[in-house]
């Protein structure tokens, strides 16, 4: 298929792209929001193409990929035509609800788009209306060659603009918890906070696996691809048992969460203080993500969202 989507989350679209689809991903000459294209720090596929944002008017797709409000309210009256309006739409929804946790309508309400939502907790939270839904979960790749050592006997956590967005994302969890545990964060302005600063996603597996545990801060956010890409490499998790964590970690088998910061704190102490014991998490955590966030099944969940669109279009035609 032809499927036109922007460039909103670049891991997201990277592991999107490795469906067995053409991706064409509309750039301007300054790049702005949505229109960067095929940003370095990925390895993008042949079925990966740049086109000007004034030449999508001229060309044929079968499927329009919304993966943002701009996209949805702003960007498809301004490069698409009517005729390409009216093609067989998904809306991918990456974030839960932040207005208000369980009143906020969703701003597609529309029978004929299908949302796409990436969690369980994300359909569950935000209210629909009348757009029919589904749940893809995450799907990663990690280098065949990656696997997890432990030896840094330090804890990793991985948050683009930790420090600028604040309680949400756990930005005083972290500082909290940095008095009594040795944290290295990695990202977007983790020098704000005294981290080590980014890490190109080509290399975040191999940095990753030499530490001993992960932890994730974060409050109310979606499930954060470095929590599956961690899990995959090995790394025990430790994180607050809220939004989809609660399902992905199981506690002494893949790692710990809890809403008690005090006994997260106690339980990192324990892995830095006992290398078997993470190896041990380590063993759970990876089997937990080979299962639920291979890229196969993501990509034949995918298959089957695009051609359900699309077989459903035809038949109304």
């Amino acid at each position: 298929m032809q499927i036109l989507t922007w460039h909103v989350h670049g891991s997201y679209l990277y592991y999107l792209t490795q469906a067995n689809h053409e991706f064409y991903l509309p750039v301007k000459p300054d790049k702005p929001e949505g229109y960067g294209g095929r940003l370095p720090g990925f390895p993008w596929g042949d079925n990966v193409r740049d086109i000007p944002a004034e030449e999508v008017r001229n060309l044929e797709f079968d499927c329009i990929l919304f993966q943002s409000r701009k996209n949805y309210l702003q960007d498809q009256y301004e490069i698409l035509s009517e005729s390409q309006q009216r093609l067989p739409q998904i809306y991918l929804e990456h974030d839960p609800p932040q207005e208000h946790p369980t009143n906020t309508k969703h701003i597609v309400d529309d029978r004929n788009v299908l949302l796409i939502h990436v969690t369980h907790f994300n359909q569950l939270m935000w209210d629909n209306g009348r757009s029919p839904t589904r749940v893809i979960d995450h799907g990663v790749v990690i280098p065949t060659n990656v696997q997890y050592t432990g030896e840094i006997a330090k804890g990793l956590v991985v948050v683009n603009g930790l420090g600028k967005r604040g309680r949400r994302l756990g930005a005083d969890i972290f500082e909290r918890v940095c008095q009594s545990v040795p944290l290295d964060l990695v990202g977007m302005d983790a020098e704000s906070l005294g981290g080590l600063g980014e890490v190109p996603h080509a290399q975040l597996a191999q940095f990753t696996a030499k530490y001993r545990f992960f932890f994730h801060p974060v409050r109310y956010t979606s499930l954060g691809l470095a929590v599956c890409e961690a899990m995959m490499v090995g790394l025990p998790i430790v994180g607050l048992a809220t939004t989809e964590l609660a399902t992905v970690v199981e506690n002494g088998i893949s790692g710990y969460i809890d809403t008690d910061l005090d006994r997260l704190i106690e339980q990192m102490r324990s892995l830095i203080a006992n290398p078997d014991l993470a190896h041990y998490l380590s063993a759970g955590a990876r089997q937990q993500a080979q299962k639920r966030f291979n890229i196969q099944r993501f990509t034949r969940d995918w298959d089957e969202a695009f051609f359900s669109v699309v077989q459903r279009s035809l038949s109304a035609a």
